[in-house]
């Protein structure tokens, strides 16, 4: 289990990128990005074992989530937000709207 600052609220884009920044190079790299987005993942999976079932969903219903799937869509938001394509993003990919 990854352990983040991802509940820490930020106000500014910079501020963003610095929480997620974690070694501190001034840009998010896919592993910085999907360690702290998958805070959300990490805090519904109760029993830790990496696939949330529907009594851990929201509603408590839906299909069957494993942490691969989500860090495979991570992945996909990730890329898709690197605009420049340099494999990682900067305080003004992040600012943007989500990329379809």
């Amino acid at each position: 289990m990854v352990t983040t600052t991802a509940g820490a609220q930020v106000t500014r884009t910079s501020e963003y990128r610095d929480e997620m920044d974690t070694d501190g190079d001034g840009r998010v790299s896919l592993a910085e990005y999907q360690a702290w987005m998958r805070y959300g993942f990490d805090r519904m999976d109760r029993n830790g074992d990496g696939v949330l079932t529907p009594d851990e969903l929201p509603g408590g219903k839906g299909r069957p989530v494993a942490l691969a799937g989500h860090l495979a869509k991570l992945a996909a938001t990730f890329n898709r937000q690197d605009t420049n394509r340099d494999g990682y993003l900067d305080a003004r990919e992040l600012a943007a709207p989500p990329q379809k």
